[in-house]
């Protein structure tokens, strides 16, 4: 430990590179012992380690090293209402699997889809499309849905509302998982824990 000395009563600090007597006359290291005190330095008691709890600082008062208590570390800010929202729209719009398949659903994602299983709905109820007609819905190509890997995948009317419901049982769970959390006394700091809410 590098010793420390007190400079015509003041507080324990290492020795300058440079220090000037009364006649403005230039000293640096090594100083001698003469040297220092004829500079006014005197050897200042050890500074005590610092613990996890505790730092040691200077009593001027009363000359000596005290032990102070560190200051407690920061908080995190408490989770709120709305970093729950954020959680489970950035969940909901991470999309869903169906049929081995990832697919989007982000707001627009679920507009389509809903529009999509209205009309298979239709096409089952008034047109009487059956499984495996993957032209249902009246044009000349098979009805496909891009999944999130952007490949096509075929489906048939009856398939397109499974996938419908699918789709809104994603965004149901979430938002029933939300409401739960935050109806808690208190959030849970991991509250965007994979343990807080449905699997996609």
């Amino acid at each position: 430990m590098t010793d420390l000395y007190r400079h015509n009563g003041g507080a324990p600090a290492v020795l300058p590179e440079r220090a000037y007597d009364a006649d403005n006359n230039a000293f640096t290291p090594p100083y001698v012992d003469d040297d220092l005190a004829m500079l006014g330095f005197v050897l200042a008691p050890p500074k005590p380690d610092d613990t996890d709890a505790q730092t040691a600082e200077w009593d001027a008062e009363n000359e000596a090293w005290i032990m102070v208590d560190r200051p407690p570390p920061p908080s995190e800010p408490m989770p709120t209402a709305a970093d729950i929202d954020a959680e489970r729209d950035r969940r909901i719009e991470a999309g869903f699997t169906f049929a081995g398949k990832a697919f989007q659903a982000r707001p627009a994602d679920r507009e389509n889809i809903l529009g999509a299983a209205s009309l298979a709905h239709m096409a089952m109820t008034l047109q009487n499309k059956k499984p495996g007609d993957l032209r249902w819905h009246g044009g000349e190509d098979d009805f496909v849905w891009i999944a999130a890997d952007n490949s096509l995948v075929p489906m048939d009317a009856p398939t397109v509302m499974a996938f419908g419901q699918v789709a809104a049982n994603h965004k149901s769970a979430h938002t029933f998982a939300a409401r739960a959390l935050k109806d808690l006394d208190e959030i849970p700091a991991d509250f965007a824990d994979d343990r807080h809410w449905p699997d996609a």
